[in-house]
C-alpha cells in the first residue's frame, strides 16, 4: 500500500508515520489475538500513550481536532495493519467526535470528559441487546433506570460491547419508565454492580472481546444522566465512517497479501510466477478496481463533512458507503483467497483472519437493508 497517496493533512502525515513504525509489531501479535479471542492490550496502550485517543477531540479541549475526513484515512490504514486494534479504538474516535461535534452533553460534562479522555479514558457505546437486536432499528431496550433520592440505578445487560475489558467509561442506553423516554447514562468501569460477561466467543473480530455487559443494581449520580435519545433532532453523524474505513483497511490488507503472494510463489508446473499468468492479472485488476471504488467513495463522502452540503447527501452517501465498502470488500477478499487457493485456508496465514473479520462487518450499523430503505426514503421525499 503506497502511503504517500494517503497523505493530505499534517494530522495525517504525523499519524501515518507513527503507525509506520509499529505496523510490524501489531500485525505479529494479530494471529495469536484471533485465535485466543485476546484483546489487544498492547497496542491499545500504545495508541493512549501517543495520543491517538485525542485524535477526534477538538482542539478547543486539548485534542487534536481531526476532521472525519482524516479519521477515515487514518483508520482504514490502521485496518490494514490489525483489522480487531482498529475497529476497538475507532468506537472510542466515533464517539469522542459526535460528542463534541454535536455538544450532545452539558457543558460542565464535555469539560469534565475531555479531561478524563486527556488522561486516557476510553469510551464506547453500549446500546445493543438480545432482546431488541441492533439499536439502529429503534427498539426499546430492556435496560431500565429507575430515579431514587441522590441519582439512578440502573439494571440490565448490553451486548456485543466492543473493546469491553479495556473500556473506562461506557454510555449506556436505558428506558426510563417515568419520563418514557430512552436515555443515556455515563457509567465508569469500577462503578459497583458493572461487571463484564466474558463470554465472546465469534469466529469474526475475535480480538475486540465484545463481552456483554452486565449491570447490576448500578447506581449513578444525577449527572450522569447526560442524554435523551432524539433529543435536539436527528443530525447526520459522519464520525460512524470509522466502521467501513477499517473494513475497507482489511480488504486492503487482503489484497496486498495476494498480490505479494501472485510475485513470488512459482510452481514447478509454470514458467515464472503465478502473477504471470493472465487470469491472476484478471483477478488482480478486478480487485484493484473494486478497491479503487469503494475507497474514493467512502474518502469522497468524508469529505463531505468539511463543507456544507445537503443534510440529504450527507445521509445517503454515509449509508451508501458502508454498504458499498462492504459488499466490494468481501469480494475482494473472495478474489484473493481465489488467487492464493487452498492455501488461503491455513490457519498460519491472515486471509482467513481477514474472511473471518469482514464477515463481522456486515452486523455493524448501519445494516444493509436499513441503509436500503433509508435513501429510498429520501429519494421519494418521504422525509
Amino acid at each position: 500500500m503506497n502511503t504517500s497517496a494517503l497523505i493530505h493533512t499534517e494530522i495525517q502525515e504525523k499519524w501515518i508515520a507513527k503507525l509506520d513504525t509499529i505496523k510490524d509489531e501489531f500485525r505479529a501479535k494479530a494471529e495469536y489475538n484471533d485465535i485466543h479471542s485476546h484483546f489487544p492490550y498492547e497496542n491499545i496502550e500504545w495508541l493512549v500513550n501517543e495520543g491517538y485517543t485525542l485524535l477526534t477531540l477538538p482542539k478547543a479541549y486539548g485534542g487534536e481536532g481531526a476532521t472525519v475526513e482524516d479519521m477515515v484515512i487514518l483508520q482504514s490504514y490502521l485496518g490494514s495493519i490489525d483489522g480487531a486494534t482498529a475497529l476497538s479504538i475507532g468506537w472510542h474516535l466515533s464517539v469522542i467526535g459526535q460528542l463534541y461535534e454535536q455538544q450532545m452533553w452539558e457543558p460542565d460534562m464535555l469539560d469534565q470528559f475531555a479531561e478524563a479522555v486527556k488522561k486516557g479514558a476510553l469510551v464506547n457505546r453500549a446500546v445493543s441487546e438480545a432482546e431488541t437486536g441492533s439499536p439502529t432499528r429503534g427498539g426499546r431496550p430492556a435496560t431500565n433506570v429507575v430515579k431514587v433520592d441522590d441519582g439512578f440505578v440502573l439494571n440490565g445487560v448490553k451486548t456485543f460491547t466492543s473493546m469491553s475489558k479495556g473500556l473506562t467509561h461506557f454510555v449506556v442506553s436505558a428506558y426510563y419508565e417515568a419520563i418514557d423516554q430512552v436515555g443515556f447514562f455515563l457509567v465508569t468501569k469500577d462503578t459497583p454492580g458493572v461487571e463484564i460477561a466474558d463470554n465472546w466467543n465469534m469466529v469474526g473480530m475475535r480480538a475486540t472481546e465484545s463481552h456483554d455487559l452486565v449491570l447490576n443494581d448500578v447506581h449513578l449520580p444525577e449527572e450522569n444522566f447526560v442524554e435523551i435519545r432524539g433529543a435536539g433532532g436527528k443530525k447526520p453523524n459522519g464520525w460512524i465512517l470509522h466502521i467501513p474505513s477499517v473494513y475497507l483497511g482489511i480488504a486492503q490488507a487482503a489484497r496486498d497479501y495476494a498480490v505479494d503472494f501472485s510475485k513470488t510463489y512459482s510452481p514447478n508446473s509454470i514458467e515464472g510466477t503465478i502473477g504471470d499468468l493472465p487470469t491472476v492479472q484478471q483477478n488482480i485488476g478486478k480487485m484493484e478496481t473494486l478497491l479503487l471504488s469503494a475507497r474514493h467513495f467512502l474518502w469522497s463522502t468524508a469529505a463531505l463533512y468539511n463543507n456544507e452540503d445537503s443534510h440529504k447527501v450527507k445521509w445517503n452517501e454515509t449509508s451508501a458507503s458502508k454498504v458499498m465498502v462492504m459488499n466490494q470488500g468481501l469480494e475482494v477478499i473472495d478474489i484473493a483467497m481465489r488467487i492464493v487457493g487452498a492455501k488461503s485456508l491455513e490457519m498460519e496465514r491472515p486471509l482467513q483472519r481477514y474472511y473471518r473479520d469482514m464477515r463481522a462487518g456486515l452486523h455493524n450499523p448501519p445494516m444493509e437493508d436499513m441503509a436500503y430503505t433509508n435513501i429510498a426514503h429520501s429519494v421519494l421525499d418521504h422525509f
